[in-house]
């Protein structure tokens, strides 16, 4: 999942004395389209957690995650990997800054908080109440959208050690909660959206939905 911001395409100049050329590279998030982001993924068997194997799918989450300015969480598929694990990056977590408190360069501030991972996550409880939510996709670029997501939500996880847990919350935690737990069930956000916009500009995607329907 991003949160507002610029969506950036994998892209690299080569340059010689008299000329450049745009080489294509490929993006680490696998885009929509694939047939990973539409399957069900596979709960991870409890003796794995901590293996090699699973620390290395995570590693490649975190750095997934880590390079993506505006990413604030991943699910598994979205690096190809059809299994019930998403992480929710630090920055997620932080307070809303001010305007005085931002950085200059008008950049994401860096979060001194870690990731969180969430390994066979269930959704344990939603509130009645809903609310339509601004929402966009690291697999879904140049777009941006609303979906009708609970106000709260409850998941029962186990951490990377494998040990259990339960993570109530609402606002943008419990947002990003319903977003990968769909990711984890081969559903796109696009699917559920009630408005879309095509921009890579998510600032700019965003304002042409509050300025065309006040959200």
């Amino acid at each position: 999942m991003c949160a507002q911001g610029r969506l950036g395409y994998g892209s690299a100049f080569r340059f010689s004395k008299n000329y450049c050329i745009l080489l294509s590279v490929k993006d680490p998030i696998v885009q929509a389209g694939d047939p990973v982001l539409r399957g069900t993924a596979k709960a991870v068997a409890k003796k794995d957690i901590g293996s090699a194997k699973i620390n290395k799918i995570i590693a490649r989450m975190k750095k997934a995650l880590a390079a993506e300015d505006f990413g604030v969480a991943i699910a598994a598929p979205q690096i190809g990997e059809p299994l019930r694990i998403f992480v929710i990056a630090g920055k997620a977590f932080e307070p809303v800054l001010k305007e005085d408190q931002k950085p200059l360069d008008g950049g994401p501030k860096q979060s001194t908080l870690p990731d969180h991972v969430f390994i066979n996550p269930e959704l344990a409880r939603l509130s009645k109440k809903k609310k339509e939510m601004s929402e966009g996709c690291l697999s879904v670029r140049g777009k941006y959208g609303t979906v009708m997501r609970h106000e709260k939500a409850t998941v029962k996880a186990l951490d990377e050690n494998g040990k259990p847990f339960i993570y109530n919350s609402s606002g943008l935690i419990g947002h990003i909660f319903q977003h990968e737990c769909d990711h984890l069930d081969g559903i796109l956000y696009t699917d559920k959206a009630l408005r879309l916009e095509e921009d890579i500009d998510l600032k700019s995607a965003r304002k042409k939905l509050k300025e065309k329907h006040g959200v």
